[in-house]
């Protein structure tokens, strides 16, 4: 089988692997789902200085900011993948859950932030009334 080569096709898809593209970061891949009532995230940021981790929310817009640190010069690389210098992920929130009451945690390269459902988007229950009968109005 003959295979044929383009070094520019080589070269776009080494860029999309190391930089990603918009529909599909390289930099924060995240896993998200439901627990009960809250919904749980979690980024997978390996060599990530927590020091380094910024987290805002601006109405139901949550931005997510790391950092790993540029190479050091002096080595003599023989091969760098990872992504390095600053970069940052937001997620669009649904108006359900708790934006007040986020936290987050960073363990293992892993920051997992735990979103509590809104009670106003919790499923409940409504108590029907029993009547003894209806009245007639009069006119």
């Amino acid at each position: 089988m003959l295979m044929r080569t383009d070094p520019f096709r080589d070269l776009d898809r080494l860029t999309q692997q190391v930089f990603g593209t918009a529909a599909r970061p390289a930099v924060m891949p995240m896993d998200a789902w439901r627990e009960g009532e809250k919904f749980v995230v979690e980024f997978d940021l390996p060599g990530i200085d927590p020091d380094s981790l910024d987290l805002d929310i601006e109405r139901n817009v949550v931005t997510v900011r790391a950092s790993r640190p540029e190479l050091d010069t002096g080595r003599e690389m023989i091969a760098a993948e990872r992504s390095r210098g600053v970069f940052s992920r937001q997620l669009f929130l649904g108006e359900n859950l708790d934006t007040d009451h986020i936290t987050a945690d960073y363990t293992d390269g892993v920051l997992r932030l735990t979103i509590p459902v809104a009670e106003k988007a919790k499923p409940r229950k409504i108590a029907v009334a029993r009547g003894n009968g209806h009245k007639a109005i009069d006119a």
